[in-house]
């Protein structure tokens, strides 16, 4: 029931998740930008759609306010050995910011993504995410995954991934889809792309027609 309301929290609330970029088909432990309260909702719905096995590091003190999300994959932060064993078996993801953060430019690396993905033999796959509002109703998520790489090439990486998916939604017509992306999690159409039934209505009653 957690993992339904989840997903239905997700399709339901937001215009879908878009994203580019060589997902991992294996263990690995991906190290995104912490700037959306989605952003942990957005990467299990990623790793599902890929069918891989997902977990994620929160701060002790959010998982003490929810505790059930660890029916779902959470691991408290210095759960480190437990991170160590799921990102063998599927996608581990270390905020590398620490906390949630503005949206904005990269907060900092932390070495803990690193450390657990040379202890599990895993990638380390940089990933920036924007949860963003464009030209339709709701909000959508848009994920750029990187290629793997080294511990010392994490904070680079992943800064220039996320310049890059600004760059990719400053430059984009906000009525389109993102080129380049691909819409990989359904969500909630916009009223601007379904004419809803009262509209039709009054269309009919006044005799107005595009």
């Amino acid at each position: 029931m957690l993992s339904l309301s989840i997903r239905r929290s997700v399709r339901g609330s937001l215009g879908g998740v878009w994203v580019r970029g060589p997902l991992p088909g294996g263990g690995a432990v991906l190290a995104p930008n912490h700037h959306s309260w989605w952003d942990g909702y957005v990467l299990r719905e990623v790793a599902l759609a890929c069918g891989q096995p997902f977990s994620v590091l929160m701060t002790a003190r959010q998982l003490a306010r929810f505790p059930f999300l660890r029916r779902v994959g959470a691991l408290r932060a210095d759960e480190v050995r437990a991170g160590v064993r799921c990102a063998r078996a599927g996608w581990l993801v270390v905020f590398p910011e620490g906390e949630l953060h503005p949206a904005g430019p990269l907060r900092g690396v932390q070495p803990g993504a690193a450390w657990i993905a040379r202890h599990a033999g895993a990638a380390l796959v940089p990933a920036a995410l924007r949860v963003v509002l464009r030209g339709a109703q709701f909000p959508e998520a848009f994920v750029r995954v990187g290629p793997p790489v080294d511990a010392t090439e994490l904070p680079g990486a992943l800064a220039a991934l996320l310049a890059e998916l600004d760059a990719d939604l400053l430059g984009s017509d906000p009525e389109a889809p993102l080129a380049g992306y691909l819409r990989l999690v359904p969500g909630r159409a916009s009223r601007s792309d379904r004419l809803d039934w009262p509209s039709r209505l009054l269309a009919w009653l006044t005799g107005d027609r595009a």
